[in-house]
């Protein structure tokens, strides 16, 4: 009973870390663009969230879209306004850029929100346990993977489905072939990295009540959001989803199992994954700029 409960609420953890993380996937197999900033959308999407609550009363499911849309408008802003002028730049610009906008970040958050952790309170229903199977779940985290599932059904048929979608893999597998066809890759670009900002802000909300919510939350999570892409493979969703499940689960239970290994067991998992396979579980090759 105890080992599926850990399955599970690894399972729950990894959906979370999915949808922070595949947006980053996307636009990092999309664009070639380090995009370290990413996880301060999440941590946007949380702030926007208890802003949302506490100042404007709205209750706590009204406002995960107003998060996803806030996150996503914001996400277009900075692209226009910043990152697309680094395309096509050295991967060490890059990532002196966007490391520079999460330590931005940070600072801001800190000003206008405080530095302590801020508090997400969740409805009733959400809270306590739940009888399934035999097994007593929390309910949050059984919310937490019907969402990720949810998402995860609508991003796939999204990206198979749809003429957008169609648009999004032309660029992903060939940049160059897909602007030479005609295709305006500057707002395919824009588009897919609002979508993904969306999805980032709209994790970092859903995890504030579970992960806690402070400015230095891009800092405890960067470095998992990074294995999860690198374990799936740039600009792959199922790979994404797989490796967030199994970072999910492999940290679940080793904190559980381990705890005096602490979070090691994850990066011994990353380590064997890349020796095994550099561009990762399902990674693909991508054309160059």
């Amino acid at each position: 009973m105890i080992f599926l409960t850990t399955l599970f609420n690894g399972i729950a953890y990894g959906f979370l870390l999915f949808i922070m993380a595949v947006g980053l996937s996307v636009t990092m197999g999309m664009m070639r663009f380090v995009n370290l900033a990413h996880v301060s959308l999440c941590m946007l999407g949380g702030y926007v969230l208890i802003t949302a609550m506490g100042r404007f009363g709205l209750p706590f499911l009204w406002t995960l879209p107003v998060v996803f849309v806030a996150t996503a408008l914001f996400s277009i802003v900075l692209e226009r306004l910043v990152l697309r002028f680094f395309y096509g730049t050295d991967d060490l610009t890059q990532v002196l850029l966007t490391i520079g906008l999460v330590y931005m970040s940070v600072s801001t958050v800190a000003y206008f929100w405080g530095p302590e952790f801020k508090p997400v309170s969740v409805p009733d229903f959400l809270t306590g346990q739940q009888p399934v199977l035999g097994l007593m779940l929390e309910r949050y985290r059984l919310f937490l993977v019907a969402v990720g599932v949810v998402l995860t059904v609508a991003i796939l048929f999204g990206v198979e489905r749809t003429r957008f979608g169609a648009m999004v893999r032309a660029c992903v597998d060939n940049r160059r072939a897909a602007s030479g066809s005609g295709l305006n890759t500057s707002v395919v670009f824009a588009l897919t990295f609002a979508i993904g900002g969306g999805l980032a802000g709209l994790g970092g909300a859903l995890s504030a009540s579970l992960l806690g919510l402070d400015p230095n939350f891009p800092f405890r999570y960067l470095v998992y959001m990074l294995i999860v892409v690198s374990v799936g493979g740039m600009g792959t969703i199922v790979g994404t989803l797989l490796a967030a499940l199994a970072i999910g689960i492999a940290d679940v239970a080793s904190k559980y199992y381990v705890p005096a290994a602490g979070g090691s067991i994850i990066y011994i998992v990353t380590v064997g994954v890349m020796l095994w396979r550099p561009q990762g579980l399902l990674g693909r090759k991508v054309g160059h700029a």
